[in-house]
């Protein structure tokens, strides 16, 4: 999936938690990843800059291969 500013995505559990960047912080992460939309706000090289509206919480940068469209 080519992921581009405005889209809607979720992040995929398998690939999140397996990856260097749950290995390097607290991987207990909430449950709104997964179950809920995001929106791409930016999109740097490998990255995606994603914001979840249902919950108060910041914005965060994640992998392209561990986003999927949100359906």
């Amino acid at each position: 999936m080519a992921v581009k500013r405005g889209d809607l995505v979720r992040v995929v559990r398998e690939k999140l938690e397996n990856s260097v960047e749950a290995q390097a912080s607290d991987p207990r992460f909430p449950s709104y990843l997964f179950d809920s939309k995001g929106e791409v706000v930016d999109v740097k090289g490998d990255y995606a800059f994603v914001k979840f509206g249902k919950v108060p919480t910041p914005n965060i940068w994640l992998r392209l291969d561990q986003l999927e469209e949100f359906k």
